[in-house]
């Protein structure tokens, strides 16, 4: 299996080199490192291609948000798989070995999700393996607890966080890659129930990404918690059943109300105006996924809690 890393980037010049020296010391080597630089305003075009690495740098003329950078990545690279890495992550040496590996053991795998930690203390777990609840809200295994050794054993997990992945190419761009209309936040759980519902599956490989963590959002009109309320309102309409409307509203009403008290309503409640543009578009594609899908919805999203300590959510998140 041939494998390719492809790196998104904006504005990233101060984490880009950090990033390419560990995707060069990879024990398994990267058949093609492609940098995808989204219009920076930084040095960081320069920066790529003077590293010793030698990637292709793929300037973007304008900025169109991260699905848009992975997809001109993916479609750019000529392998059979590629990983995702954000330009503030640090590979572990053995990252794209042990995930190719896992990837050529499981062949109905699309994606193989890994175990990232803070840049700052690899003791805090950042992310081991998403799920999506059947309330609309998606979460990272483990996400700011301490690493007590819970997720160290490879697994199937639900979908990767594409901050640090390996895709399976063919599938990823046979359903239409990334949902470049996110721009920023949970393409890669929109990714994931599309994979699901064609039928293919995700793998958990323990092996450390280091992760800065909201290295661009500065720099956006809107905040994390606006882009996660608009796309998470686009999921939902798009795919979810109406018999799943009563948990949706349940997680709605709890997100407001915690929006409400850390006085970040406005916020939260833009945007959910924000997504109003194209909730038209979502509806009229709710047809094509149920007549195109392999596996029904109530499959692809699993029961689970929706409150509590087994609904999975991290530390400080609303019940």
């Amino acid at each position: 299996m041939r494998a390719a890393v492809v790196i998104p980037n904006w504005n990233g010049s101060k984490w880009l080199t950090g990033c390419l020296d560990a995707v060069a010391a990879q024990t398994r080597p990267a058949d093609e490192v492609i940098v995808v630089d989204d219009a920076s305003q930084d040095d960081s075009v320069d920066v790529a291609a003077s590293h010793p690495l030698a990637p292709r740098v793929l300037a973007l003329p304008t900025n169109g948000g991260f699905g848009r950078a992975v997809n001109e990545g993916i479609r750019a690279a000529s392998t059979d798989a590629v990983a995702l890495v954000n330009v503030d992550v640090v590979l572990a040496e053995d990252w794209l070995e042990r995930t190719v590996r896992a990837l050529e053991d499981e062949p109905r795998a699309a994606a193989v999700a890994t175990k990232m930690v803070a840049m700052h203390d690899p003791g805090v777990l950042d992310d081991t393996g998403d799920f999506l609840r059947r309330d609309g809200a998606a979460e990272q295994r483990g996400r700011f607890r301490r690493d007590q050794g819970l997720w160290d054993e490879p697994e199937e997990v639900w979908g990767a966080c594409a901050g640090a992945a390996l895709f399976r190419r063919d599938p990823v761009l046979g359903l239409g890659g990334f949902e470049e209309r996110f721009v920023m936040y949970l393409e890669d759980t929109d990714l994931a129930l599309r994979l699901r519902l064609a039928g293919w599956r995700c793998r958990y490989e323990p092996v450390l990404a280091r992760h800065h963590g909201a290295s661009s959002e500065g720099e956006r009109s809107r905040t994390v918690m606006g882009w996660v309320a608009r796309n998470t309102l686009l999921i939902v309409v798009k795919y979810f059943p109406l018999r799943w409307a009563p948990f949706v509203a349940y997680r709605q009403a709890a997100w407001a109300w915690h929006a409400l008290r850390e006085r970040r309503l406005r916020q939260h409640l833009g945007g959910i105006v924000s997504a109003g543009p194209l909730l038209p578009t979502m509806l009229r594609e709710r047809a094509e996924v149920r007549r195109t899908a392999l596996v029904p919805i109530a499959e692809a999203v699993p029961h689970r809690p929706i409150r509590g300590a087994a609904a999975g959510g991290h530390p400080g998140s609303p019940a």
